[in-house]
């Protein structure tokens, strides 16, 4: 996805007015007036197509997804910090990274562009059905992605090994703990890279007490950064007054 589309500057201001009316009683002679601005945000969002596999819960660094169940999708909690680590980790793509970006002129227009984020690997290892346990009622079936487990009526499920990804939606949707998985799930793959700029940097503390993994700290007013412990979050790029901290995307195939 990568859209643009605009919206008339008079259209904006009748919308503040009309969002401040229901905020004071007295508003009728008041007129907004819009400066020239940008404004760039980043959006994590799940579509549709979760399978419920809760990959991305289990992967996430600060526990900002809500767990998905039979009858629920995952859900982004807001205290997400935009590591992307669930989008990596999502075996069926269902989660987007979104950059977007609005800007006031003439006009006010909006500009959506999806992220290319690499995946992890995912692998199979071993998955194994207790046919005692299976109830029959295919609710694993429905869930697959892969169309990997089928059920044959009177019967218990059947899994398919060689289809198999081992994304583990079916363990989680299964009320009777019928299947058991093994899977290799490779490593978070660096996405960008921290640029320090330390004349600039004045000491503040702003993005060691920012930070959620302890990845960065300051130390006799120098800037210590534990590479191993960044999730690549970017709080401390956005949280720093001056702006000395800066992400470089790096170039990946998706």
């Amino acid at each position: 996805m990568d859209i643009t589309f605009k919206k008339n500057k008079d259209t904006l201001k009748e919308e503040v007015i009309g969002k401040s009316m229901d905020l004071e009683d007295n508003i009728e002679d008041f007129k907004p007036e819009i400066e020239k601005c940008e404004i760039e945000r980043k959006f994590i969002t799940i579509s549709p197509e979760c399978v419920r596999c809760n990959l991305c819960a289990e992967e996430c660094p600060v526990d900002a997804i809500a767990d998905a169940k039979s009858n629920r999708l995952a859900k982004i909690l807001e205290n997400c910090v935009k590591c992307e680590i669930c989008a990596q980790t999502c075996p069926v793509r269902c989660i987007n990274v979104i950059e977007g970006k609005a800007s006031v002129d003439e006009d006010v227009k909006y500009h959506l562009k999806d992220l290319k984020v690499p995946h992890r690997i995912l692998r199979m290892k071993n998955i194994e059905l207790n046919k005692d346990l299976c109830k029959s009622c295919s609710t694993c079936v429905k869930f697959c992605p892969t169309g990997a487990i089928s059920l044959k009526e009177g019967e218990t499920a059947t899994i398919n090994t060689d289809v198999c990804i081992g994304c583990g939606a079916c363990v989680n949707v299964c009320d009777n703990d019928a299947i058991k998985l093994e899977r290799e799930l490779g490593p978070v793959i660096k996405t960008k890279q921290l640029l320090i700029d330390k004349e600039a940097c004045v000491a503040c503390q702003v993005c060691e007490e920012s930070c959620p993994t302890g990845a960065i700290k300051l130390k006799d007013d120098k800037t210590i950064f534990s590479e191993d412990k960044c999730i690549l979050c970017e709080v401390c790029t956005i949280k720093c007054p001056v702006g000395a901290l800066k992400f470089r995307r790096l170039s990946h195939e998706s």
